[in-house]
């Protein structure tokens, strides 16, 4: 089955260090936790907030061996009083596991964003 993974972190700056340490602990936190391997990733969709300019968050999952797996990076809609640096991502998996059994990931300030799923 094709299941959607979501999970999102805010990150402590607008700086290459900061965006690429983030979505590295997201990313882990996600396959962990639902228990994949970069095999049952079909792709991934990265967003920033428009104040994450300074490194694209793929590069994370490329360093974390994301080679053959389609990914995306966007620009999230500049809406007034939304939480600043937040890195989003929006994994398609192949999985046997059940929706209700998939684990989204919401880290650090991110879960704020979505305290009725975040694990």
């Amino acid at each position: 089955m094709v299941r959607a993974i979501r999970g999102a972190i805010q990150v402590d700056a607008n700086d290459r260090d900061s965006i690429i340490e983030g979505t590295t602990e997201l990313v882990s936190a996600i396959m962990e936790r639902n228990r994949l391997t970069t095999d049952d990733v079909i792709s991934v969709l990265f967003t920033a907030t428009p104040d994450l300019t300074a490194e694209f968050p793929a590069l994370a999952a490329r360093k974390l061996g994301f080679h053959e797996v389609p990914l995306i990076c966007c620009t999230e809609i500049d809406v007034p009083g939304a939480l600043p640096r937040v890195v989003r991502l929006m994994a398609h998996v192949e999985t046997d596991r059940p929706r209700a059994e998939i684990q989204h990931v919401y880290l650090r300030g991110a879960v704020a964003l979505r305290q009725d799923i975040a694990q």
